[in-house]
C-alpha cells in the first residue's frame, strides 16, 4: 500500500504590480459595472428625473421669488441655479456608488474579485470611473433639459467644457467619499442612506440655491468654504451665468473659484482614496 502524498495548499495569487497592469485591472472591473448597469436601466432613468424634476421645480417654482445681486427676474435665477443643479447631481451620485460597492461586498462578490490575480485597488478604481461615465451621461440629459427651460452660457465652448469638467472631477471626488461608505456599512440600504444624509447639509448650506451673501455671518462662512460651492463658482464663472455687475465674496475660494475647485477635489481624492483602499484591504483580509 502506498501512503497518498499531502495535497499541497494554494496560495492565493498575488495581485500583479506596475501602474500599467493597476489601469488595465480598473478598466476591466469598470467595463464590467458598465454592462451591469446597462442591464438595470431603471437606476439610469430614475437617476435622470431627479436632476429634471429638480430643474422644472426650482426654475418655476422660485424664479423670480429670490433675488440676485439686486435682479428678480425668473431668466436670471434660472442661470444662477444651473450650475447649483449640476453639482448637487454629480454629488448626489456618491450614494448610488457607496450601495454599488456595498452590495458587491454583501454578496459575496468582492471575496471573488480576491482569488484573482489583480491590483487591490482596481475593484473600487473600476467602480468610481464606471459611476463617472454614468454621471456623464446624466449631466448631458441634465444640460438639454436646462436648454430646454431657458438656460444660456455666454462663454466660448472651451470655457463651457471646463465647467462640466470640474463638475465631473467634484463628482469623481465624492464618488471616493461613497466608496468608503460603502465599505464601512453592512448593507446596501444602509450605504445609501449614510450617501445621502451628509449630502443634504453640504449642497443647501452652500452658494447653490441662494446667494451666500444673504446667509447670516456664520453660515455665510460656511457656505464660502465649502468645496461645492467652489465648483458652483467656478462652474458659473465659466459659464458666464454671473449677473451684470456681480461681485463675488472676498472669500478666497470666491475670488479664485477654478483654482479652488481642483485644488479640493484632488485633496478629496488622495484623501478618500488611500482610505477606502485601505479599508478595502482590512475588510477583505
Amino acid at each position: 500500500m502506498t501512503t497518498p502524498s499531502p495535497t499541497p495548499e494554494l496560495a492565493a495569487p498575488r495581485p500583479r504590480g506596475g501602474i500599467a497592469q493597476g489601469v488595465n485591472d480598473s478598466l476591466v472591473i469598470a467595463k464590467r459595472n458598465l454592462i451591469r448597469m446597462s442591464r438595470i436601466p431603471e437606476v439610469i432613468i430614475f437617476g435622470v428625473i431627479q436632476p429634471v424634476m429638480f430643474v422644472v421645480l426650482f426654475s418655476y417654482v422660485f424664479g423670480g421669488s429670490i433675488s440676485v445681486d439686486g435682479n428678480t427676474s425668473p431668466a436670471a435665477y434660472r442661470e444662477f441655479l444651473m450650475a447649483g443643479i449640476f453639482a448637487q447631481t454629480v454629488t448626489f451620485a456618491t450614494a448610488g456608488a457607496g450601495a454599488g460597492i456595498a452590495d458587491d461586498m454583501h454578496k459575496g462578490l468582492i471575496d471573488r474579485f480576491r482569488s484573482l490575480p489583480m491590483a487591490r485597488g482596481a475593484v473600487l478604481t473600476g467602480r468610481t470611473l464606471a459611476d463617472l461615465v454614468q454621471t456623464t451621461l446624466t449631466l448631458v440629459v441634465l444640460a438639454v433639459v436646462a436648454l430646454l427651460v431657458g438656460w444660456r452660457t455666454h462663454t466660448s465652448a472651451g470655457e463651457v467644457l471646463g465647467g462640466f469638467a470640474l463638475l465631473l472631477l467634484l463628482g469623481y471626488a465624492f464618488s471616493w467619499i461613497g466608496a468608503l461608505i460603502g465599505l464601512s456599512v453592512r448593507t446596501p440600504e444602509a450605504a445609501t442612506s449614510g450617501g445621502l444624509i451628509w449630502l443634504f447639509p453640504l449642497t443647501f448650506i452652500s452658494n447653490a440655491f441662494v446667494p451666500s451673501e444673504n446667509m447670516p455671518p456664520f453660515l455665510r462662512t460656511i457656505a464660502e468654504w465649502n468645496p461645492f460651492s467652489a465648483t458652483v463658482q467656478a462652474a458659473r464663472q465659466l459659464f458666464g451665468n454671473f449677473p451684470p455687475g456681480y461681485e463675488a465674496p472676498a472669500a478666497w475660494p470666491m475670488q479664485h473659484p477654478v483654482l479652488a475647485s481642483v485644488l479640493w477635489s484632488v485633496l478629496i481624492i488622495v484623501a478618500f482614496r488611500t482610505l477606502s483602499v485601505r479599508k478595502y484591504r482590512s475588510a477583505t483580509a
